[in-house]
This record gives structure tokens, C-alpha cells and sequence, in this order.
């Protein structure tokens, strides 16, 4: 099959025509839920509608050792803000992985323990230099990557020990990881995200994002910070949520001692 190539204002290369021809790694996805429970009622608000998405099988273990692969294409994918790319392995296989940022089309990557320290390689903690900057860090040994996922994320790599590793996250939140578990060199591409603009309403519309209304245009039946003649502030000193708890500050991470243990500064 012929790979229809194109640039986008970005200046990126990406791909242009129907995923399915190419390989088996999309497919159809069902999403009933839209912020509901199983018994419809909404314990999620503000969701719902959206566009139809393919669902893309990202290889987030990157378990396909000393082989090398090459990027064959970098796309959008509709499922997550970073970009993907379709890697080509010299067997045959083909997978998709997230796309490393400064990668573009026809270089090689390759995972292993013994692998060069290059963008786009996977290899474990233990093998990588003091400094370096990672991202898709698994937490626990064989389960996938977990951590700095989302476009333009990266960790760093503070300091090695017997078993485990330091790690700084994008949070600022610091913690020990095992040094057998794998990450990816580099930072995530698409790093420029943040600096979109969605135009007009039905964009937001489109990600499966329904309004939201501000609880001081509500009444005080509906809301804390409703109520009041005209333009009035909320009348208290710390935001709420609409069933009366603190919006803000409040710490919400469920108590785990041995996560807590390997915590060394929680984040931000």
C-alpha cells in the first residue's frame, strides 16, 4: 500500500489516509457511559456527545527486545494529546508507541537492557545516566508504562541505588522506583499542546465536554456560592464544590502505606 505523507502547520510529517489498510491495531470502541454509573445516574458532570474515535493499541511495555524498528508514520490519535507513531519492527511486527519528541520519520528505535541511550529507545532505570530526561516510566516490572504519558511530560533521573532509583515527576512529586523497570529516553512530543486554541464552543463539544455553569449564577439550593442580588462574590472564604466540600487544597489521595513509603516529596 502506498503511505500518503503530509506537513502540518507544525511543520511535523504526518500520515494521511485509512489506518485500517495498514495494520491491525485499530479498532472500533464503545463508550456508553458518559459519566454515568451503571445505573445511569451522572457521577461525573460535564460529560457526554462527542465525535466516534478508532481506538489505536498503544505499546506502552515496549517489550519487543533487541529488535530494531523504524517510524514509519507520526499521527494524531484521538484518544490521548500526544502524538503516536506506527513503528515498523525488521521481522514484520508493527506496533504503535508514543512519539518521542525530536523523532521524525525513518529513524531507528529499539528497547533492550544493553540498547544505545538514544531518543526513542526503552531500556531499564538502572542503565541510564544521572540527568537524563524519560517518560512512559513503569511503576511495577512488566505492567507498562504508567507515568509521563501526557504531551510534553518528562521525568528526570535524580540519583541510582542497590534496588531502586529516584525519580522527579512532571507533578513535582518525587519517589523511589524499582531500577529493573523500563522508560522511554526523551520527553513526549506535541509539547506546544497548551498553546491551542479550540476557537469556538462546539470544539469543546467535539472532545466530549459539555458546558459548565458557575455556581454563583446559581440559586442556594443549587450551589454554595449561589444566591445574592446582582454580581456578588461566593461569601466565604474558600471555594466549594456543589455539595458543600473544599474545591480547593483538599487532599483527595487515598491512603496507602506502602505507596506513602516510597514517596519522598508529594507533588505540588
Amino acid at each position: 500500500m502506498k503511505i500518503l505523507l503530509y506537513k502540518n502547520s507544525t511543520g511535523n510529517i504526518h500520515y494521511k489516509g485509512k489506518l485500517s489498510k495498514i495494520n491491525n491495531l485499530v479498532y472500533g470502541q464503545h463508550n456508553f457511559n458518559k459519566g454515568r454509573n451503571s445505573r445511569g445516574i451522572i457521577t461525573v458532570r460535564h460529560r457526554g456527545g462527542g465525535h466516534k474515535r478508532l481506538y489505536r493499541q498503544i505499546d506502552f511495555r515496549r517489550n519487543y527486545n533487541c529488535i530494531s524498528g523504524r517510524i514509519v508514520t507520526i499521527e494524531h490519535d484521538p484518544n490521548r494529546n500526544s502524538y503516536i507513531c506506527l513503528i515498523h519492527y525488521m521481522d514484520g511486527e508493527k506496533r504503535y508507541i508514543l512519539h518521542p519528541r525530536g523523532s521524525i520519520i525513518g529513524d531507528n528505535v529499539v528497547s533492550g537492557a544493553e540498547v544505545t541511550i538514544s531518543i526513542g529507545n526503552a531500556l531499564p532505570l538502572t542503565n541510564m545516566a544521572l540527568g537524563m530526561a524519560i517518560h512512559n516510566i513503569e511503576i511495577k516490572l512488566g505492567k507498562g508504562g504508567q507515568l509521563a504519558r501526557s504531551a510534553g511530560t518528562l521525568a528526570k533521573l535524580l540519583a541510582k541505588d542497590n534496588k531502586s532509583v529516584t525519580l522527579r515527576l512532571p507533578s513535582g512529586e518525587v519517589r523511589f522506583i524499582s531500577n529493573k523497570c523500563l522508560a522511554t529516553v526523551g520527553q513526549v512530543g506535541n509539547a506546544g499542546i497548551n498553546k491551542k486554541m479550540l476557537v469556538r464552543a462546539g470544539s469543546k463539544r467535539w472532545l466530549g465536554k459539555r458546558p459548565a455553569v458557575r455556581g454563583v449564577v446559581m440559586n442556594p439550593v443549587d450551589h454554595p456560592h449561589g444566591g445574592g442580588e446582582g454580581k456578588t462574590p461566593i461569601g466565604r472564604k474558600k471555594p466549594l464544590t456543589p455539595w458543600g466540600y473544599p474545591a480547593l487544597g483538599r487532599i483527595s489521595r487515598k491512603k496507602n502505606k506502602y505507596s506513602n513509603s516510597i514517596i519522598i516529596r508529594k507533588r505540588k
